[in-house]
């Protein structure tokens, strides 16, 4: 491909991921809806503008891997722990719940592989955190009761979601379901965390005391971002997906880290949120790319909408979806409109969803009808999910008002 040619495709991938999702924010849905209609409408769906190419398919491979870079430097272990039990206990369940669903349907009723059924019940276990914070902020529900359990749970579910997608990336390197394999890639991906944040925190470290000693300006962006590519080929290296490394990076880098070395590391919220301020920017030039190349991998004029699987599979995926994460609300011990409340907030999918079943398209375990109704699941889970719980909030709201009072 000619160079103009590639510097055009960017342009137009990060101009039309932009209208996109202002659009997508304007109707209240979230961002990552527009990005990714961006990237249907730009690929074989529609028009067929752009063919994914190396270049494109690295930088959207560099911007997944600062999204959950992002996501690592937002988490709040802290709250996990206020949270306690309840939380834990909503997350365990609501992780393993429709992960046993998605996999028996899978399975049993569709007759799909060992290895496709688990991916397929490993996208179901996510939460995103961004979707579910930007609905509580929305109703001011953040700091509530329910709230603070919502988001510890969405905390530890992001991490048992990040320890499963390493095994099931060794899964789909071998081909096959290993037991071996699967202790090897938790131990592997454990001493990774272990090791990681105490290099992080050295660097971060570093990075404080000399930032003032350097006349060219832009050492926090250059510094973190080298930071977080090396990770990433580490994660690679030791049989992760390269996206862990964000990950790892972003928890030891958090403004409430504290485990395993936070008594000898104390970390300074201020150097914190400002290490967050300077590479925001990359993450948001970069981030959209990913969401909008998922729309461009996705080739809808493909499936034959007049088979009856491709509904009956996203359709009851969807119920699944729904009812496992209600379900694990429902092993805690609170009021009943509590529990519905918690359980509604932990069913968007969002770009954690889309980042599993990314993997399994890319791996070559998904076709392409199992990745379109992968697909349709997490953007109903997502697009919809505002608007039931702001309804159920104006609706029931008196009872939460009452039990805090």
């Amino acid at each position: 491909m000619e160079t103009h040619v590639l510097l055009l495709q960017i342009a137009l991938i990060l101009i039309s991921a932009r209208v996109f999702a202002e659009i997508a924010t304007r109707l209240n849905f979230p961002s990552i809806i527009g990005e990714l209609c961006a990237g249907i409408i730009l690929g074989p769906t529609v028009f067929g503008l752009i063919e994914p190419s190396v270049a494109i398919k690295l930088l959207a491979e560099i911007g997944i891997i600062l999204l959950l870079f992002e996501v690592g430097l937002e988490t709040d272990l802290e709250r996990l722990v206020r949270a306690g039990r309840r939380a834990t206990t909503v997350a365990i369940f609501s992780f393993v719940i429709p992960f046993i669903l998605g996999f028996g349907m899978c399975y049993y009723v569709f007759d799909l592989s060992v290895l496709v059924s688990l991916f397929v019940g490993g996208t179901l276990t996510a939460t995103s955190i961004g979707v579910t914070v930007r609905i509580l902020s929305d109703l001011g529900r953040q700091s509530s009761h329910e709230g603070q359990v919502v988001l510890g749970a969405a905390v530890v579910d992001d991490v048992l979601g990040v320890f499963l997608l390493a095994v099931l990336y060794e899964f789909s390197v071998s081909g096959s379901v290993s037991l071996y394999n699967a202790g090897k890639i938790i131990f592997l991906v454990s001493l990774f965390f272990i090791l990681a944040p105490i290099a992080a925190k050295l660097i971060s470290r570093l990075l404080k005391r000399y930032q003032h000693v350097s006349d060219i300006p832009g050492i926090i962006p250059i510094t973190l971002i080298s930071l977080v590519l090396s990770f990433a080929a580490l994660a690679h290296l030791m049989g992760a997906p390269e996206l862990l490394g964000g990950f790892a990076a972003g928890i030891a880098l958090s403004r409430r880290f504290f485990l395993p070395f936070g008594v000898v590391m104390k970390t300074d919220p201020d150097f914190t949120e400002k290490l967050h301020r300077e590479i925001r920017p990359i993450i948001q030039l970069f981030t959209p790319i990913f969401f909008v190349m998922v729309g461009l991998s996705l080739d809808l004029s493909a499936i034959d909408w007049s088979s009856g699987f491709i509904w009956m599979f996203s359709l009851s995926l969807a119920v699944i979806a729904i009812a496992g994460k209600l379900a694990g609300a429902f092993f805690v011990r609170e009021p009943t409109h509590s529990r519905i409340a918690i359980g509604m907030a932990m069913v968007p999918r969002g770009e954690i969803g889309l980042i599993f079943a990314e993997l399994g398209r890319v791996s070559g375990i998904f076709t392409n009808a199992v990745y379109a109704g992968m697909v349709i699941v997490i953007a109903y889970t997502t697009l919809f999910s505002p608007f039931w719980i702001k309804a159920y909030y104006r609706r029931f709201g008196h009872l939460f008002d009452k039990a805090e009072k």
